[in-house]
């Protein structure tokens, strides 16, 4: 089986330098041949030197009628890849897209330009829908100057694709968007109740949107730690999290202020009710998410000790 990854989108959404992008980096790097199939030229070409370092081959198909088993065949009887890249034209269906048997669809990718989204999803949706449905990955780049948008194109994205991964962009790099219909809890319960998943998401949420948490109460479970050169006064009430493999360890954790916290013994289990306020804290170096304790008791060690974000 050859493995074939599908990068489609309109003209301008990106995907040539997706593409060269991911040529040039030393975990694409193979010894073996690549087969670049490119069905749409846009204004951007691939750099020959590139595809010479790389062992890419580019074989442009012209045509959607052209783009026929016997004829991809062909081009692999030529070249003899290992792997294949399609370079899918935006203005194809990718319905009628039909390959060989023993090709093997690994991953499909939509590029999307942001600022150029909404014309396309409302005159063109149903090819749009066809692209968003079957791909892994959605990236929607050039988000400067329409950051109030993207919580709307999230939802139709995620409405035609609720299992893809979807990343926004801007000229600064990526953009966060998480929704409140997207957290495993209701932003307006009071307090809001974290379990170990949701204790991930309330962390990585808080430091995007510390606005959504300010004056909210949450109450979780957590292990006690007290920094080295902390404030008298505050203790951290965290999680480990295994945050991409089993070798990749970091303890999750905003400062708490806490008059008794002399009293808690390192890596001990608390559960903490706590008031989320955001404030400069010398220890961040910058403002952030600081809880103020409302209680604070002794707690079982939880099944799970480690969360996962993998």
């Amino acid at each position: 089986m050859i493995p074939v990854y599908i990068i489609n989108g309109f003209l301008d959404s990106g995907k040539t330098e997706f593409i060269t992008y991911t040529l040039g980096q030393p975990y694409f790097q193979s010894r073996s041949t690549t087969l670049l199939l490119v069905c749409e030229e846009g204004e951007n070409e691939y750099d020959p030197a590139l595809l010479k370092k790389s062992r890419t081959v580019m074989e442009v198909i012209e045509e959607e009628a052209d783009f026929q088993s016997s004829n991809l065949i062909a081009l692999e009887k030529k070249h003899k890849p290992s792997r294949i890249i399609i370079e899918f034209n935006g203005m194809w269906n990718v319905k009628n897209m039909k390959f060989p048997w023993h090709w093997k669809p690994e991953q499909q990718i939509t590029m999307i330009n942001g600022a150029t989204f909404s014309t396309y999803f409302t005159n063109m949706k149903s090819l749009v829908a066809e692209h968003i449905r079957q791909s892994e990955l959605i990236i929607i780049n050039r988000c400067d100057g329409i950051e109030d948008k993207v919580g709307s194109y999230k939802r139709n994205i995620m409405a035609l694709n609720q299992g893809a991964e979807i990343i926004f962009e801007t000229a600064q790099g990526e953009i966060n968007v998480t929704l409140e219909e997207d957290l495993p809890y209701d932003i307006k319960d009071n307090p809001i109740i974290l379990d170990d998943m949701g204790y991930g998401f309330f962390y990585l949420d808080a430091l995007d949107n510390p606005q959504r948490y300010q004056g909210k109460i949450v109450e979780y479970t957590a292990m006690v730690l007290h920094p080295s050169g902390f404030p008298k006064g505050y203790f951290v009430p965290g999680r480990m999290a295994m945050t991409c493999c089993a070798d990749d360890m970091a303890f999750l954790g905003y400062a708490c202020q806490y008059d008794k916290e002399q009293e808690l013994k390192q890596q001990s289990w608390v559960k903490v009710k706590a008031e989320v306020k955001t404030e400069f804290f010398e220890d961040y170096g910058k403002e952030g998410p600081v809880l103020y304790a409302l209680e604070v008791n002794p707690a079982s060690k939880p099944k799970n000790e480690v969360i996962s974000f993998v």
